[in-house]
């Protein structure tokens, strides 16, 4: 695999990993703008925005879009996060530029009023069926709780309100102001050439306006809350728990993540032993979840309502332990072959390495190869571990819980 990356003179960066040995080719366009990045008064707007990219351009309709993505057997989509958007499709070689030139053309829509107030129920209905969904309520209160007063807190599909209140010159001028080619950063990987994507980049995006946006670097002071949403219709009572971890900048990252498979993964792990197998829960695991400038580790719990208090002193029991003892050699060797293994296996499908080349561009400005990885999993030791620990101990620091209890 080779890796090239430039800069053209709107700031717009180009990045690709590129490898004859594959059959297909992965191309996206991340764009530095989520949920983190919204007023008040345009919540939601970054996933709104995500769904008009497919209603078309000036000269393509929405159905001209679809028709030609079917037309080269593209996978294709886009998603919205906490602090970024990314657009993305996956094709055999002979098709990758075609696609590349629909994905660069909608990153610039119509916005046509008509298709925004039709797009506009369509979120209202996505919202209503994800509030129907607990685990979707539960991990947009439990963010709001814990980075109450920091960007990071802000819903990324809004709520009913303030879409309905959302309106197409708002859109556009959230799109004016984020849509920028200092913004944006073209992923390729797979079956290409170095110079196809150059050509590209600059046949296709060249013209697009310069410039780009800034993020407040004020970091969050998550409160100690616990909080409570009854649902008498619910059967299991799900709960989500979180405590700051390093950041997606930090060299301690690797042995974060390491740490949560050790202590919760969905094998194999300390919570799968005391609480899954034994038939305590149905599901404990905890993730290592990093942002631009802070983390958290995240605890994930559903279980018998009659089971809450037990399964969260179980949890407490195993939290205190390591953070008192820290973890054996051998869990650390089994958590290291483990990811190691994932790591290789995701890197087999471009569509993979897409995601790892633009995340790592994203948030480090670096580019990170198969081998950096495995190798930056085989270096963690026991003493980064501890130092994980030390910074950043396991604790039950904001909880909220969903379900049939009516209380703690």
């Amino acid at each position: 695999m080779i890796f090239n990356k430039t800069q053209l003179d709107n700031g717009l960066e180009i990045i690709a990993e590129i490898n004859p040995s594959v059959h297909s080719v992965a191309v996206g366009f991340f764009v530095k703008a989520g949920s983190r990045d919204e007023s008040q008064d345009v919540s939601g707007v970054s996933h709104f925005l995500e769904h008009m990219m497919f209603k078309g351009t000036e000269d393509l309709t929405a159905e001209d879009v679809n028709r030609i993505f079917d037309e080269v057997g593209a996978n294709y989509n886009a998603a919205t996060g906490e602090e970024s958007t990314f657009y993305y499709a996956a094709v055999l070689p002979e098709y990758w530029r075609r696609t590349a030139e629909l994905l660069a053309a909608i990153l610039y829509p119509s916005l046509r009023n008509d298709d925004f107030e039709m797009e506009k129920q369509v979120i209202l209905e996505e919202i209503g069926m994800y509030e129907d969904q607990p685990s979707f309520v539960l991990y947009d209160r439990l963010m709001q709780s814990h980075f109450a007063g920091h960007p990071l807190g802000q819903s990324i599909l809004g709520s009913s309100d303030s879409v309905r209140r959302l309106t197409a010159d708002q859109m556009r001028q959230y799109h004016h102001d984020h849509y920028r080619a200092g913004n944006i950063v073209l992923a390729v990987a797979g079956n290409t050439t170095w110079n196809e994507v150059e050509d590209f980049a600059r046949t296709c995006c060249q013209h697009w306006p310069a410039g780009g946006t800034s993020r407040s670097a004020e970091l969050p002071r998550p409160p100690s809350t616990r909080e409570l949403l009854v649902r008498e219709s619910a059967f299991q009572e799900q709960l989500m728990l979180m405590t700051p971890a390093p950041a997606a900048d930090s060299p301690l990252r690797f042995a974060a993540e390491l740490l949560t498979v050790v202590v919760g993964d969905d094998s194999g792990s300390r919570f799968y032993w005391k609480l899954v197998d034994s038939g305590l829960a149905e599901v404990a695991e905890l993730s290592f979840q990093d942002y631009e400038d802070c983390g958290g580790f995240m605890t994930y719990l559903t279980c018998d309502p009659e089971q809450v208090g037990a399964n969260l002193e179980h949890i407490r029991e195993i939290f205190d332990d390591v953070n008192r003892h820290g973890v054996s050699e051998e869990e650390l060797s089994r958590a290291k072959n483990k990811t190691a293994a994932r790591i290789v296996l995701r890197s087999e499908r471009p569509m993979e390495r897409l995601s790892s080349l633009g995340g790592n561009w994203i948030y480090r400005k670096e580019y990170r190869s198969v081998t950096d990885d495995l190798q930056a999993i085989e270096q963690v030791t026991r003493d980064q571990i501890r130092e994980v620990i030390d910074r950043y101990p396991l604790t039950q620091w904001t909880t909220t819980a969903i379900g049939p209890r009516t209380a703690w």
